[in-house]
């Protein structure tokens, strides 16, 4: 009776966990192409959630790199840029854990365009 209940959860999440998490992680080595081949080619809409999500960040996380390196002018953007590349290394991972949990994770400080 202890396996239903684990069940029940796998049950909640028709798609594929695996391809999801790996959508993420791509996006971690090849920004949005590799979720942006991921969401055009699959049918699965737990892996298309979560390819969006992926290319939704990485989006947003450009804009900030970009906003980083005009205050690279200022002095403050040498700091803020080394700190969003492990703010996006630290946020790939979680999200690749929650996809390979069963869960679309909203990444913060990212407004959806996709």
């Amino acid at each position: 009776m202890s396996s239903t209940p684990e069940t029940a959860d796998a049950a909640t999440t028709d798609g594929n966990t695996s391809m999801a998490a790996i959508t993420h992680l791509l996006a971690l080595f090849t920004w949005v192409i590799g979720p942006l081949v991921v969401l055009l080619v699959t049918d699965d809409e737990f892996v298309k959630a979560n390819a969006r999500t992926a290319i939704n960040w990485q989006i947003w996380l450009t804009i900030y790199s970009l906003v980083a390196v005009v205050l690279i002018l200022v002095g403050i953007g040498l700091l803020i840029l080394p700190l969003l590349g492990l703010i996006d290394t630290v946020f790939v991972i979680v999200a690749a854990v929650k996809a390979a949990d069963g869960e679309t994770w909203s990444y913060p400080l990212t407004i959806d365009i996709l």
